[in-house]
């Protein structure tokens, strides 16, 4: 089980740092879900990247591994207004409305993957 849970780890430690990279490759998708009723679109595009990134990077650090997991939970639920807005404005990107429905859901699965990570690993005797 531990070496899964190393693997999970590691995935969810690259999704982040893919992801937190794209908002510097591609910003302009990421503007085009930041909710109009938030402020300042480019820096919140900006600062979520680079916290995806520094999450990321330190999920890898077992230090600071537990801390990463919550900071990506808190991350994740800081940027579902941005899911729950792309939902409602399904043109900004074409897909099937039930792809944008399991969006939704899958930020929950992302949630959980992350908690699994706040606990430390199991010792074995």
């Amino acid at each position: 089980m531990k070496r899964i849970k190393l693997i999970s780890q590691y995935l969810l430690a690259i999704f982040m740092i893919v992801a937190g990279t794209m908002h510097f490759l591609d910003p302009e998708f990421f503007l085009k879900i930041v909710p109009p009723y938030l402020p300042l679109h480019k820096e919140l595009v900006l600062v979520s990247g680079v916290f995806e990134i520094l999450l990321g990077v330190l999920l890898l650090i077992p230090k600071y591994s537990h801390l990463a997991a919550w900071g990506i939970i808190t991350l994740l639920i800081a940027v579902f207004p941005a899911n729950l807005y792309l939902y409602q404005h399904q043109e900004i990107l074409p897909a099937s409305p039930l792809v944008h429905l399991l969006r939704l859901p899958l930020q929950g699965v992302f949630i959980l993957w992350a908690y699994w990570h706040t606990r430390t690993a199991e010792k074995t005797p």
